[in-house]
């Protein structure tokens, strides 16, 4: 039993690989039994709703991708009202991104207060957040800090960072999720990371439809080949492949409050 914790059910191109019930059965040989698939913008909050709606392994998120223009905000209602639907399990993805915007740090004030009040409803609905950071960690560790977010805990999603960044998201109550990049042969830091982290801190994830692990590298990724990444921890650390999705699944789960 695998959980895929971050995939994107509604832009799967099914050109490539056909419809959500057949992903959702192709995950299924291959031993995935749940995944998230997680919004990026209100537009698109509807889709994963509907999707959660009527496929039982599947659930969902609502929040607003830091890549999201300036100008794409969601009122404090408006994201209550769509994250109390029983099957929104978590608020994400959220956080900072600065390598995609040509701009001084300093001009990030409107992604940095999106994100505060993200970590906001999140505490007030008491549901974990997804955490998309790039090129500004120091930041977004920083703010789950200043405003309390280990109180809900939550996920660092596409860990790509050092074992001391690991260690600090940790330490904010967050697992580190890996994905297809950690089966990459160039990838030997992040290796190191996931073969030294403890198993109870660690999850899995596609982020599909990108980031196919291998052997499917830079073909269309989907929650099924969640396996290849849970193989691949299994074997830096020496494990048995069941025990590593046990442990994983067991995590998605506690954090999720979810029954197995």
């Amino acid at each position: 039993m695998i959980v895929d914790s971050h995939c994107h059910l509604n832009i799967l191109p099914s050109e490539q690989v056909g419809s959500i019930e057949a992903v959702i059965a192709k995950a299924q040989e291959l031993g995935v039994t749940r995944m998230l698939t997680v919004a990026i913008s209100p537009d698109k909050w509807a889709e994963n709703l509907a999707l959660a709606e009527q496929y039982a392994p599947v659930f969902a998120s609502v929040g607003i991708h830091p890549c999201e223009d300036e100008s794409v905000q969601v009122t404090d209602e408006a994201l209550i009202a769509a994250a109390s639907h029983p099957k929104v399990i978590a608020i994400g993805e959220v956080g900072l991104d600065y390598f995609h915007f040509e701009a001084d740090t300093q001009d990030m004030e409107w992604q940095k207060n999106r994100f505060r009040q993200h970590i906001r409803i999140a505490k007030q609905l008491n549901k974990p957040l997804i955490i998309h950071t790039r090129n500004s960690t120091p930041d977004c560790l920083a703010i789950l800090a200043e405003e309390n977010a280990q109180t809900v805990g939550g996920i660092m999603h596409c860990f790509v960072e050092d074992l001391d960044t690991a260690q600090k998201a940790i330490a904010l109550n967050f697992y580190i999720s890996f994905s297809g990049i950690v089966t990459f042969k160039n990838a030997k830091e992040l290796k190191e990371v996931a073969r030294v982290l403890p198993l109870d801190k660690i999850l899995v994830e596609t982020d599909s439809p990108y980031l196919a692990p291998m052997p499917y590298r830079g073909k269309t990724n989907q929650p099924g080949y969640t396996r290849y990444v849970v193989e691949e921890i299994a074997k830096l650390k020496g494990l048995a492949v069941e025990e590593v999705a046990l442990a994983t699944t067991d995590n998605f789960n506690r954090l999720f409050h979810l029954q197995n």
